[in-house]
C-alpha cells in the first residue's frame, strides 16, 4: 500500500488557513474525530481514482443519508452532516485530491488540538476567499502595480456585450462587467476603448468603471 505523507511543509498558507478553519469549525460543533477518521480512510483507499474528489462528496451524502443505520450514537447523523458541510464549504475550491487528503490528514490533528485549547473564536466563513486562483494572483499582481485614483481614464477591450452589458478587460488581467445602456449598442466585441474609474475597492483595486469614449 502507498502511504500518503502528510507533511506540513507540502501545505501553502492558503491549505493551512482551509484546515484549520475545519477543524475549528467540527469542534465547535462537537464533531467526533473518529468519524473524520473513516472519511480520511476512505479518501486513502480511493486516492489513485481519477474521481477520487466527487467520490469524496458522494461518500459524504451517503454517510449523511445513512448516518441513523451505521452510526454508534444518536448523535451520528448530526456528525457526518457537520463534516459534510464543513468540506463542502471550505474545500470546494481544491481540485487535487491529495492535497484534500492532507488537510484532512491536518484536521485531525488539529481537532484534538482544539478541543483541549479551550475556547475558539471566529472562524473565517465559507465566503472569505482563502485562496487565490492563478488568475486571482494575476489581477493582484496588476492591480499592486497600479496606483489606481477615482476618474483615471484607461484603455479598456471589449470583450463581451450581452444586451445593456458589456464586459471590459483591464491591463490584460482586471475583467468587469458594466451596465452601459447608453453605449452597449455602440460598441462591438474586440473594440479598444477608454473607460474611466467610477470607484474603487478597499484595497485599492478597481470596483467599477464606465465607457469614456470610442478609441477604435
Amino acid at each position: 500500500m502507498t502511504i500518503v505523507e502528510t507533511s506540513s511543509e507540502s501545505l501553502t498558507d492558503a491549505q493551512w488557513e482551509i484546515a484549520h478553519a475545519i477543524a475549528q469549525t467540527l469542534v465547535k460543533e462537537n464533531t467526533d474525530v473518529n468519524e473524520l477518521g473513516k472519511v480520511v480512510a476512505y479518501l486513502r483507499a480511493s486516492i489513485h481514482q481519477p474521481d477520487a474528489i466527487s467520490r469524496l462528496f458522494k461518500y459524504l451524502k451517503t454517510l449523511v443519508s445513512s448516518g441513523r443505520q451505521i452510526g454508534n450514537s444518536g448523535r451520528t447523523t448530526d456528525y457526518y452532516r457537520s463534516i459534510d458541510k464543513a468540506c463542502s464549504d471550505y474545500l470546494k475550491g481544491v481540485q487535487d485530491a491529495y492535497t484534500i487528503l492532507q488537510i484532512l490528514g491536518w484536521v485531525s490533528r488539529l481537532m484534538r488540538y482544539y478541543k483541549d485549547a479551550g475556547p475558539i473564536g471566529e472562524i473565517p466563513t465559507s465566503r472569505t476567499p482563502t485562496f487565490e486562483s492563478p488568475r486571482q494572483a494575476e489581477i493582484s499582481k496588476v492591480a499592486q502595480s497600479q496606483n489606481f485614483t477615482v476618474d483615471h481614464i484607461l484603455e479598456a477591450t471589449v470583450i463581451k456585450i450581452t444586451g445593456n452589458k458589456v464586459t471590459y478587460e483591464i491591463l490584460g488581467a482586471i475583467k468587469l462587467t458594466e451596465k452601459e445602456p447608453k453605449k452597449a449598442s455602440f460598441l462591438q466585441e474586440g473594440q479598444t476603448v477608454q473607460v474611466k474609474i467610477v470607484s474603487l475597492k478597499e484595497d485599492g483595486s478597481i470596483k467599477s468603471v464606465k465607457c469614456s469614449n470610442q478609441v477604435t
